[in-house]
């Protein structure tokens, strides 16, 4: 298997290189609220008694907050090959636009860190690796670029993208009550479909669901999801599963993705806007940058 051929199968140009660090094997914790609510209140209740529409609800009532912090964390596992990256930064649900530094494993093809603004169906990349993009520079995608939907490619789910993953869920069962950094959290664990994801997001907000709903090999996607009293995420694991050999079915080819999120500081102000648009370049068929 080859690292040209595991690239083509999921991301484009200004992924390939932090892509290829990920599949060639380079050598957040939970987040809390002061006013999450308690145990045994009626929305806690009702948590516990409808546990499939807790997880589906979640994104939303979790949005009604304006802003959050996002701690994110991947790792693959290709055969004996693994590789982990850390990110972390804020997300405005008013202005649906987010910040997101990724810390890369050594050995990418990237020097420091990926810095990635993402909004629906979109994503601008800085510090990407990608060919001809001059340092301080950005590149500007459509997720509809990325095979995956901009879900692994970048070294992280975007948490409003991996919230909305929730809303795809199909099966979903409580695991039990947890108490983390104080806070009574639910914990959920159970199955979700991102191409029913998609449908329910709608619009932009579901272009990268769809494209890595049909790219990922395994369909029910598994997740667990930890709620506080109010519905509101705290954090999330979702595991996806895709060909590193395009087209392949052989276990053996399969490339194991872990992504987690973790919020905290909801509704705490945050500041995030698009590159300047002198700042940004678009990428030519065969990966070379140009002026946007």
């Amino acid at each position: 298997m080859t690292t040209s051929r595991q690239t083509r199968a999921i991301g484009s140009a200004a992924a390939a290189a932090l892509l290829a660090a990920v599949l060639t094997g380079c050598s957040g914790g939970s987040a809390g609220s002061s006013d999450a609510g308690a145990s045994g209140s009626p929305v806690a209740d009702k948590l516990a008694d409808d546990p499939l529409t807790a997880v589906r609800n979640a994104p939303d009532i979790t949005g009604h907050t304006g802003s959050v912090q996002a701690a994110t964390q991947l790792t693959t596992v290709s055969g004996s090959k693994k590789a982990s990256f850390t990110g972390g930064g804020p997300y405005d649900y008013v202005k649906r636009i987010g910040r997101l530094e990724v810390q890369v494993p050594p050995g990418a093809a990237t020097h420091g860190p990926v810095v990635e603004i993402y909004e629906p169906g979109l994503i601008f990349l800085q510090n990407s690796g990608a060919k001809g993009v001059a340092p301080g520079k950005w590149v500007r995608l459509d997720v509809r670029q990325l095979a995956d939907g901009n879900l692994i490619s970048n070294g992280a789910t975007d948490p409003a993208t991996a919230a909305a993953a929730l809303r795809g869920a199909q099966q979903a069962a409580l695991a039990g009550d947890e108490t983390v950094d104080g806070i009574p959290l639910k914990h959920y664990k159970g199955t979700l479909d991102l191409a029913k994801a998609a449908d329910a997001a709608g619009g932009q907000a579901g272009y990268g669901l769809r494209m890595a709903g049909a790219t990922f090999t395994v369909k029910e996607v598994p997740f667990e999801a930890w709620l506080d009293a109010q519905g509101r995420l705290h954090r999330m694991i979702e595991s996806f599963t895709f060909a590193g050999v395009a087209g392949s079915k052989d276990p053996k080819d399969q490339v194991q993705v872990t992504s987690t999120v973790a919020l905290s500081d909801y509704g705490t102000a945050v500041s995030v806007s698009e590159p300047a648009g002198g700042d940004v370049v678009e990428l030519k068929d065969g990966g070379s940058a140009s002026p946007k």
